[in-house]
């Protein structure tokens, strides 16, 4: 079906865009991961903010950073047409134009922050390894002026090390790792804990999943070594830099992507100081989110439960025949009363989306790319999160409107298998598309 204008309806309130059998899944098994919950880690009240305050002197700045060579001039790629279905190893010949515009981009002495966002939220194509320099740019890690990179990021690196000094490198600092320690540990260990559905009481925290996956921090996974104490040094600092929220089950895996996109860049000027940068881009990125990792405010307006509550507006705003499915499901198990209904209540699926920001949704390439449009978005990035997990269930919507309470929950906690592109596509639609 060829799509429609944004505010066009359907007979059902529903805009025909959503009815295109493109955005409907394939019907590919859901992931062999469950998904459980573990209980939340006690905490205080959190911080006014996070804080990382300055302390250490400049030393010799670094090496300067790696000038991309500007490529001629590229076709732009268009962002109004639905992205192509193929998937392939090799770059496709939008992704490479992309790819050069990107590194044209880098290459001025002050980057326009305005087309790096655009370009970037299409997926920014990493044979180069530009996405480590992006994100940090996104992220306003890097100023946008180039003549600056050297000072700012000699002075972080410093305030760094200064950090470890003080935090680490001390014997008081010892009982705090090895508290830190086990609560990774215990983080990557609860087994099957059932999440809280009753009303006002406090939701319990999602589970990491065990696969072999570079957020995994099982002992037996191959990340296991190259994470670990890096992860740990930077959760650690935090800490005790933001006593107010500490650490909380889920910082992990927030913190996961950016030290992996960070330590493998290909230029070791940058991939040595990884965990240094990996720490003031993590403060940046949860300055956005902390509130849904405070539980004293999980029932605020602030909270964990109004954000997921902003996700079923969403919904219902957009595709109001899918939300009413989903707010009362008939239940068929032999066991229930015939006539008894029971909510597919977003807490069951979407907590661990939102807190988790999709990373145990999808696989970590995939991860990657969707944190790609995250990052890029001058909305900020939880109003961007918002609009891609809606965009999640309107991509298996035909299957949620014909299932069960069962299936629809079992669908949702193990969402199968999708083309990013398309996901993508259909949440940036829901940011300009009308409600029905």
């Amino acid at each position: 079906m060829e799509a429609e204008a944004p505010g066009t309806m359907g007979k059902k309130g529903v805009p025909e865009w959503l009815n295109s059998s493109l955005w409907a899944s394939s019907s590919s098994p859901p992931a062999s991961a469950s998904t459980t919950a573990a209980a939340r880690l006690p905490r205080s009240p959190p911080s006014p903010r996070l804080v990382a305050p300055a302390r250490a002197p400049i030393p010799e700045p670094p090496p300067p950073p790696r000038p991309p060579q500007p490529p001629s001039e590229a076709p732009r790629p268009s962002v109004d047409a639905p992205p192509d279905d193929r998937s392939s190893s090799r770059l496709s010949q939008e992704e490479v134009s992309r790819q050069f515009q990107l590194l044209a981009e880098l290459s001025k002495k002050v980057v326009n922050i305005g087309e790096l966002r655009r370009l970037a939220s299409q997926g920014i194509p990493d044979g180069t390894g530009i996405r480590s320099i992006v994100w940090k740019l996104l992220l306003g890690y890097l100023p946008y002026d180039r003549e600056f990179w050297m000072q700012e990021l000699a002075k972080k690196r410093s305030q760094y090390k200064a950090f470890k000094e003080e935090f680490l490198m001390n014997p008081i600092a010892f009982a705090s790792q090895s508290e830190m320690a086990r609560r990774l540990e215990e983080s990557a260990g609860h087994k099957n804990e059932a999440l809280e559905t009753g009303g006002r009481g406090f939701l319990m925290r999602s589970e990491i999943t065990h696969e072999e996956h570079p957020l995994s921090l099982g002992k037996t996974s191959v990340w296991n070594q190259f994470f670990q104490e890096a992860l740990r040094h930077i959760l650690i600092i935090f800490a005790k830099l933001n006593p107010g929220i500490r650490y909380v089950q889920g910082m992990n895996e927030i913190l996961a992507p950016l030290f992996y996109v960070f330590r493998n860049d290909p230029d070791q000027n940058y991939a040595v100081y990884a965990e240094a940068d990996a720490f003031f881009c993590f403060v940046e990125l949860l300055s956005g989110f902390r509130d849904n990792f405070c539980q004293k405010l999980d029932n605020s307006v602030v909270g964990i439960r109004s954000t997921i509550s902003k996700l079923s507006e969403l919904l219902k705003n957009h595709d109001g025949e899918l939300w009413r499915h989903l707010e009362i499901t008939t239940k068929t198990l032999a066991l229930f009363p015939a006539n008894m209904t029971l909510k597919v209540n977003p807490q069951f699926y979407a907590f661990r989306w939102i807190t988790l920001l999709l990373t145990q949704e999808f696989n970590f390439v995939d991860s990657l790319h969707i944190w790609d449009a995250l990052l890029s978005d001058p909305d900020g990035p939880q109003e961007t999160l918002l609009r891609v997990c809606c965009a999640m269930l309107i991509l298996v919507r035909k299957r949620l409107l014909a299932g069960d309470f069962t299936s629809n929950l079992k669908l949702l906690q193990n969402y199968p298998q999708t083309n990013i592109n398309h996901l993508l596509y259909v949440a940036n639609k829901l940011r300009g598309s009308s409600a029905g």
